[in-house]
C-alpha cells in the first residue's frame, strides 16, 4: 500500500512538542512519526507523520492536535511509492573501511579480509551504517582510544545502528551499554548486535539522554561515545563527567569543524582534557579524559 507523508517544519522547541503529541495520539495505531533537523543554524526542524489509508483524516488529526498545542502549520503531502528505500540505498553502498573496521551490508560479505573486524549493518531507519564521516571518524578513534587504555566497560550515547557498540564490543570484549530516544533505533540496534553475535555484551535501551536509572545501575563508564551533534553534546557535559569513570575518556563526534572549540570548552569547564581531535569530510570527532 502507498503511503502519504504529511510533514511540516517549525523550531526545535516547538517541534519536541509536537513529536511528544503525535507519539501519545498516534501509538496505538504504530503510524511511523518522524523529527528530522533540517537545519541546525536556522533552528529548522521537520515533524513527520506516514499516513495509510484515510489521508484526509489523518491530516485533520494532525491540525487538531496543532490546535490543541495552540500551534497552527501548513501541513504538506508528499506519496511514499510502496519500494524498500533502505535496501535499495544500502546496495548502492560501498563497504567502509576505518582502521581494522570493516563495514558492510550484507551484500558484501564476501569482501571481507582476514584480520579485519567486520561490522555487519543493516540500518533500518536508524542512523549509522558507517558511510558518515562522523561515524567512520569515531571508528578509528575508539580503535585507538581502546588499544591504549583497555577500559572495562563502556557506553553508546545515541547508539543509532549500533555500529559504534558493536565496534567496542567486537574490539575490546567488555560490555557496552547502547542507548538511544528512539525506540525504532533501539529495535534496530539490538538486530544488528545479534547479527553480529556480540548481544550477550550489548545491550540496548530506550533513554532521553542520562534519564534513565540503568546509567547509574551500568556506571561509571571507562569510555563513553556519543555521535550525536554539537549542541546536544555540549548540554550534556555535565551528566557526562557525572557518569564518567575518573580517567575515563570519552569520544565525541557529529561535529562541524567551527564547531570543534565551542564543544571543547564546554568540557574542560567539566575537568576534561583533550586528547585529540581527528577531521574527516567537514566533521571532527573529539578525544577528552577526565
Amino acid at each position: 500500500m502507498t503511503q502519504t507523508r504529511l510533514y511540516f517544519t517549525t523550531g526545535k522547541i516547538e517541534a519536541g512538542r509536537i513529536f511528544a503529541a503525535f507519539e501519545a495520539a498516534f501509538e496505538d495505531e504504530g503510524l511511523p512519526i518522524g523529527l528530522v533537523e533540517v537545519d541546525e543554524d536556522r533552528d529548522i526542524h521537520e515533524v513527520s507523520l506516514y499516513a495509510d489509508g484515510d489521508v484526509d483524516a489523518a491530516e485533520a488529526r494532525l491540525k487538531d492536535i496543532l490546535a490543541g498545542l495552540a500551534l497552527s502549520r501548513p501541513i504538506a503531502r508528499e506519496p511514499v511509492p510502496d519500494i524498500d528505500w533502505v535496501t535499495r540505498s544500502l546496495e548502492g553502498l560501498k563497504p567502509v573501511r576505518a582502521g581494522r573496521f570493516f563495514v558492510h551490508g550484507a551484500h558484501d560479505r564476501r569482501k571481507r579480509h582476514s584480520g579485519e573486524l567486520a561490522i555487519e549493518i543493516e540500518a533500518g531507519l536508524a542512523f549509522g551504517t558507517g558511510h558518515h564521516g562522523t561515524t567512520a571518524g569515531c571508528l578509528e578513534m575508539l580503535e585507538q582510544v581502546v588499544r591504549r587504555e583497555r577500559p572495562l566497560n563502556a557506553l553508546d550515547l545515541g547508539t543509532g545502528s549500533a555500529v559504534l557498540a558493536i565496534a567496542l564490543a567486537k574490539l575490546a570484549h567488555i560490555p557496552v551499554l547502547a542507548t538511544d530516544i528512539d525506540p525504532v533505533a533501539t529495535k534496530v540496534a539490538a538486530a544488528n548486535a545479534r547479527l553480529n553475535h556480540v548481544k550477550a555484551l550489548v545491550e540496548t535501551v530506550k533513554a532521553p539522554g542520562f534519564h534513565h536509572p540503568i546509567f547509574t545501575a551500568r556506571g561509571p563508564f571507562g569510555l563513553i561515545v556519543a555521535n550525536i551533534l554539537a549542541r546536544p553534546l555540549m548540554r550534556l557535559a555535565p551528566e557526562m563527567a557525572r557518569h564518567i569513570a575518573l580517567g575515563g575518556s570519552i569520544v565525541l563526534s557529529g561535529i562541524l569543524d567551527r564547531q570543534r572549540d565551542a564543544v571543547i570548552s564546554a568540557y574542560v569547564g567539566q575537568q576534561f582534557r583533550h586528547v585529540r581531535t581527528l577531521h574527516r569530510e567537514g566533521w571532527v570527532t573529539i578525544h577528552l579524559k577526565r
